[in-house]
């Protein structure tokens, strides 16, 4: 297999705000506008040269269904740019990336404007069918006698919403919601509360250190409410994250037996990230300077009740073909789905059993180095807009190897449904 790597031009975001039981201030298409907008004003390029743009989206409103195409053109790409969308669960910012580079390498596009956007805290709540098949009843009820009769059948347990987000978040082939999934590998693997309460804390300190070293300000984008109110930084970090404090919160998926809290768990959250992507020949036309390449990418499947090991088996594949051991790389970025689940892909690489039955090794990956991974904490601390996330991580890492002066990293999702993704990104 033969990979053209595909340069890193550029790239922001919003600061991830998280949901708060109410609908947040920003629509997806604003938070997708406001990044983009300022990402494409300090290119040489203008937006209307821009082949296309491609944006992860795993829950659009209705009215925005093509947000990508609606974020194109509210980003001043113009009329003639097509701007389309993409959904695989978690990992729809990092499909996005993927598309981009398919139609690059295949010469359909050479400048390309990817990345992924959700505004979950806007996820919909629903009339239950029983409530849609009585409304259709009194609609379609003519006289007074018919609509009396349709108003002796309502009950008041017709008006029980049902929750969008809690729907778009089970699987329905096997009917788990995804932190079910997230105990399945607790379980499996043997990884205590206080471990992945452990994992949580460090993944609290990690982004506050990186906050107040200012190592997220060359990616964020501040967002402006009508109001004035100014957004300039991931809101959902708590800076009070303890032991003690998350031994208080109660297993929110098995009430009765589980391990999985709110609290090692990833955040309900909003926001959006985009990156330039660029064939060398659009480089030399623009005159660009590249902060990196996408040099390898991968998409895997696995039993969907298994499915935060989906990390496992998209990164494997990558580091075979390119002759790798686990700590070769100098940096990982792997999303923070559930504590139990990232915690769960370590232990997996280090199964001789699952290494041979699963991934058809014939010994162990090894012990990954957790120094190298998720450097400036992850989505425990920092939110999972679940279109952003692919796309932030893979920004995140290049920033990273920027930083500390290393090459090569992998960011790499789980994905809902039981499947993961991977990208080697290299520095330059």
């Amino acid at each position: 297999m033969t990979f053209k790597p595909v340069y890193i031009v550029d790239g922001a975001r919003t600061p991830f705000l998280k949901a708060r039981n109410a609908p947040g201030p920003f629509a997806a298409s604003d938070l997708a506008t406001v990044a983009g907008r300022a990402l494409l004003a300090r290119q040489p390029f203008s937006a209307e040269q821009i082949d296309e743009v491609i944006l992860g989206c795993a829950s659009p409103s209705p009215d925005e269904v093509n947000i990508g195409r609606v974020a194109a053109l509210r980003m001043g790409c113009g009329n003639t740019v097509p701007g389309w969308t993409v959904m695989r669960n978690c990992a729809s910012g990092m499909q996005a990336l993927d598309s981009a580079i398919a139609n690059i390498q295949s010469g359909r596009s050479s400048l390309v404007l990817a990345g992924g956007v959700d505004a979950l805290s806007r996820a919909p709540l629903l009339f239950s069918d029983a409530m849609v098949r009585w409304l259709s009843g009194w609609y379609a009820a003519k006289t007074f006698g018919q609509k009396l009769a349709a108003i002796r059948k309502f009950k008041l347990g017709y008006l029980a919403p049902v929750i969008g987000i809690v729907k778009g978040l089970t699987d329905p082939v096997v009917g788990l919601m995804m932190g079910q999934t997230a105990e399945n590998l607790a379980w499996r693997f043997n990884i205590s509360r206080e471990e992945m309460d452990a994992f949580s804390v460090r993944s609290h300190q990690r982004v506050a250190a990186a906050q107040d070293a200012g190592h997220f300000a060359k990616e964020l984008v501040p967002l402006v409410e009508e109001k004035g109110a100014v957004h300039a930084a991931d809101d959902g970090l708590r800076r009070d994250s303890s032991l003690p404090n998350l031994a208080k919160l109660k297993p929110f998926f098995d009430r009765k037996y589980g391990k999985v809290t709110p609290g090692n768990s990833s955040q309900v959250t909003d926001g959006a990230t985009w990156l330039v992507l660029a064939s060398e020949e659009a480089v030399k036309q623009h005159g660009l300077q590249p902060i990196g390449v996408i040099s390898d990418s991968q998409w895997a499947g696995l039993a969907p009740e298994q499915m935060g090991l989906g990390p496992v088996h998209a990164a494997t594949p990558i580091l075979q073909r390119h002759g790798l051991a686990l700590n070769d790389l100098d940096a990982w970025e792997i999303n923070e789905a559930f504590a139990a689940q990232v915690m769960g892909c370590i232990r997996a690489w280090d199964d001789e059993a699952y290494c041979r039955e699963q991934l058809g090794l014939e010994g162990v990956m090894g012990k990954l180095d957790e120094s190298k991974l998720n450097i400036d904490g992850g989505a425990i601390a920092q939110g999972h807009p679940v279109g952003a996330s692919g796309a932030r991580i893979v920004l995140h890492l290049l920033h990273i190897l920027h930083r500390t002066g290393g090459k090569k990293g992998i960011a790499s999702i789980c994905i809902g449904g039981g499947q993961g993704g991977a990208m080697l990104v290299e520095a330059l």
